[in-house]
């Protein structure tokens, strides 16, 4: 005998303030990991970090980044929700459409507004669609789908997930969204016991250039620390905020974050963060912001006020380092771009996400790009990995 019960009824929602979710429903989705008293795989989904960028004024209206939460709900309970922005522009996503929405206004069409399934201003991989246990398939399918139909019914010309997980960027595309690979450099701890460890894993001209940074970085004349938890006080978040404006205005024109994002970071969010501070003479001169995740340690902003020769590197790079191995943490996601970062120890590493497009002819256009593009994105993390800054004898045992 078939079974001739109805399929489920889903109902899919759109919001603009995580209030009318709530904190219960929003983190059981983005964190149920959490329960046993840990930390969330991805500190970024979690409803304090959103809230605070929404109660900063850092997205919402005027700043280009409009919330408009989705959540899916299965008899009156939520099962799935994704952080879902409308976008007049482009930036603050680090995954580059601009050339789409160029082409897309040269043939007539019009590209912006947009929808965006991401973590605004945060170039970290994690779960973009975020599900009860119990409910992966279903809840990511009611996601997609009613993102999808969003964008159809207001006529808007697409929407994108951003830094997706690979298992996420799969089925999306089998749902029948474009698929996108990009790249970055991730440190991964392969056990080591402390940083010299970590040293010896790597060639001999590379080890002692990175001795010799570090030396000349600590040598600038004053103290460079980490910070967590209750370590973190308020006058940090005045020096940090002068080095996050100047990164700022030379990056983006203007910062993405309010200055009253870093005062709910210190109400909310300290726990979260791993603060470098690097001090002269009583005063604090540059530092490098962390989040950390249950697994990894994503290094988000470095800014200075002071120029010192290698600080950089010590306070975004090898501090990050030092952290994740006496944490036991399995990786370090420095952020986006930087070959740089290859001979620090830093190898390339994949990142997905996906796009549906309106336009018929455009999305077939954009498609196979795609395609190409994924192909020089595999070759040219290949050859950045071989060209990486560990022992030949290393590089060896791991093939």
């Amino acid at each position: 005998m078939t079974d001739q019960s109805p399929a489920p009824t889903i109902a899919v929602n759109i919001v603009t303030s995580l209030d009318e979710i709530g904190a219960d429903n929003w983190d059981a989705c983005a964190c149920p990991e959490t329960a046993d008293g840990g930390r969330p795989m991805d500190p970024f989904t979690t409803y304090r970090f959103l809230k605070a960028l929404e109660d900063s004024g850092s997205v919402g209206r005027h700043t280009g980044w409009d919330p408009r939460y989705v959540y899916a709900e299965l008899d009156g309970q939520v099962i799935a929700t994704a952080p879902l922005y409308a976008k007049s522009h482009s930036q603050g996503e680090y995954i580059f459409d601009h050339n789409w929405a160029h082409a897309l206004e040269r043939a007539g069409g019009q590209y912006y507004p947009k929808l965006q399934i991401a973590v605004p201003f945060t170039p970290a991989t994690g779960r973009r669609f975020l599900t009860r246990p119990g409910f992966e398939t279903l809840g990511v399918s009611a996601l997609i789908q009613g993102a999808v139909q969003f964008t159809a019914n207001n006529d808007l010309s697409s929407v994108h997930i951003t830094f997706c997980t690979e298992a996420e960027a799969l089925a999306g595309e089998e749902m029948g969204l474009l698929r996108r690979t990009t790249q970055q450099f991730h440190w991964v701890n392969e056990g080591y016991a402390d940083f010299d460890a970590f040293l010896a894993s790597l060639s001999s001209r590379k080890r002692k250039n990175i001795r010799k940074e570090r030396e000349r970085a600590q040598g600038f004349g004053g103290q460079i620390e980490m910070l967590t938890g209750d370590r973190i006080r308020p006058e940090h978040w005045d020096a940090f905020w002068r080095f996050y404006q100047d990164t700022g205005a030379r990056k983006w024109g203007s910062p993405y974050l309010t200055r009253a994002f870093f005062d709910i970071a210190q109400e909310r969010l300290r726990d979260d963060i791993a603060l470098v501070m690097a001090s002269r003479e009583g005063e604090y001169v540059a530092g490098a912001l962390n989040f950390i995740g249950r697994e990894v340690l994503f290094g988000r902003y470095w800014g200075c006020v002071e120029d010192h020769p290698c600080l950089h590197f010590e306070a975004c790079y090898y501090q990050a380092i030092d952290f994740a191995i006496r944490q036991g943490l399995k990786r370090v996601e420095a952020g986006a771009q930087g070959e740089h970062k290859l001979a620090r120890g830093y190898l390339p590493a994949p990142t997905h996400s996906l796009h549906w497009l309106a336009d018929t002819g455009f999305r077939d256009a954009v498609g196979r790009y795609l395609e190409a593009e994924r192909a020089a994105v595999d070759e040219d993390i290949e050859i950045l990995t071989a060209y990486g800054p560990f022992r030949k004898d290393r590089r060896e045992e791991q093939e």
